[in-house]
């Protein structure tokens, strides 16, 4: 029996669609130029509406405000050394314009605005299968309650769930 308990990667995207427009990132991966929703991982003692808007805004320099839970996805991804299961929790949601003073986050090349069709015949080009998947379900209208995703106190507490 092995002795590590298997874990997945907990991820966090932004789908944000504007004017039939969809906002992506061009970001620099091992595997070389690839497009994304604005996603990133969720870190120790943040919820998932925080981590989306902080990788939203480090990934696209924009503001973004989650309107909605768009779903949750589960990927797997193999390569030699390396097998991982992908988590995602993916929202629905607007951005403000670029805020002036900020940079993109390191590795992301641009921010594109594309329509469903473009991301689809580019679907060799995203990093993910579950970018196409997400853009899917908005499309066919999926909204689910930002509530939907509860949050334990917890969370937030430095004792876990040794709460007083």
């Amino acid at each position: 029996m092995p002795s590590t308990r298997w874990t997945p990667f907990v991820t966090v995207a932004a789908v944000v669609e504007h004017e039939g427009r969809y906002l992506l990132v061009e970001e620099q991966t091992p595997d070389g130029l690839r497009l994304n929703n604005p996603a990133g991982h969720l870190e120790c003692g943040e919820s998932p509406l925080e981590a989306v808007v902080r990788e939203t805004l480090e990934e696209t320099t924009r503001a973004f405000t989650p309107e909605a839970l768009l779903g949750l996805y589960l990927s797997r991804f193999v390569r030699p050394g390396d097998d991982r299961t992908y988590l995602r929790i993916a929202y629905a949601g607007r951005v403000g314009e670029p805020l002036p003073g900020r940079t993109l986050d390191t590795g992301i090349v641009r921010t594109l605005w594309l329509t469903a069709e473009e991301i689809r015949a580019q679907a060799t080009r995203l990093r993910s299968p579950l970018a196409l998947q997400c853009v899917e379900d908005h499309l066919a209208g999926r909204r689910l309650p930002l509530e939907s995703v509860y949050i334990h106190p917890s969370l937030w507490n430095e004792n876990g769930m040794n709460l007083r």
